[in-house]
């Protein structure tokens, strides 16, 4: 912990209501970065602010699968956005592709990949003005390997670790680093629900035996942290696996 490492920085945090994103948006007001700290339920929002009085949050209640509500996140930094933690998503229920809920797989889709791309799309104009920014999205292990969960979010994870090597590479030169954390398996509110006998025959016991255990939203919140600030000035298209050694076995 640094009590000054993003002192005079803004940084917008999705997800911010709970698990990796109520870590994070804390650990960077902590160490004195301003926070705007957007979920989609209030409730949980007002308890980061009641719980963390003394630091510098704003909570934006939205839901960023809505262009309105991705404008009124942006709009509550209030002048230039250094950083951006996109740290929202929501799983699949572990169909293969022969079984996937299309529904489902829309919903998981608009959330994890295209909710990621607007939010850097709204941040990225002023980053490119100021000629400095810092961009984290949040993949998974199961954007680095097909063992990890159903084919929406298997897909959705790739896509999110492809959109940000492209951006690194992109804005690279602009003075804007855009990395990738992977978690393996968090204690957060994220639900996952088998609905397949064939992705329980599968993948249930690979990942009984592979999975190396459960990590705290904390120890993925010092990794984003890192990857924002400037301690990682030279580090940009990087993918950090924060899985206890899973993506090693």
């Amino acid at each position: 912990m640094s009590a000054a490492r993003f002192a005079g920085q803004t940084v917008i945090v999705t997800g911010a209501g709970s698990g990796i994103g109520k870590a994070t948006a804390v650990r960077v007001a902590a160490e004195g970065g301003r926070v705007v700290a957007a979920d989609v339920v209030a409730d949980r929002l007002d308890e980061l602010k009641a719980e963390h009085p003394s630091l510098d949050i704003v909570t934006v209640a939205g839901d960023i699968r809505q262009d309105d509500d991705i404008a009124k996140i942006v709009a509550a930094a209030d002048g230039p956005v250094q950083g951006l933690a996109n740290v929202a998503g929501v799983m699949d229920s572990f169909q293969p592709a022969h079984e996937i809920d299309w529904q489902q797989w829309d919903f998981v889709l608009a959330v994890n990949l295209t909710a990621t791309a607007k939010l850097m799309a709204a941040v990225l104009p002023g980053m490119l003005e100021a000629g400095t920014g810092s961009i984290v999205n949040v993949a998974s292990e199961a954007g680095l390997r097909g063992s990890a969960a159903g084919a929406a979010y298997t897909a959705s994870k790739h896509a999110v670790i492809g959109l940000s090597k492209n951006s690194a590479v992109m804005y690279g030169k602009k003075g804007i680093r855009v990395n990738v954390v992977a978690p393996g398996a968090v204690a957060t509110n994220i639900q996952a629900e088998f609905k397949s006998a064939l992705a329980g025959e599968v993948l249930g016991p690979f990942m009984q035996v592979v999975v190396p255990g459960v990590a705290q939203p904390e120890q993925l919140a010092a990794s984003i942290a890192w990857l924002l600030s400037d301690d990682s000035t030279n580090v940009t298209g990087a993918v950090l696996a924060n899985d206890g050694g899973w993506s090693a076995v």
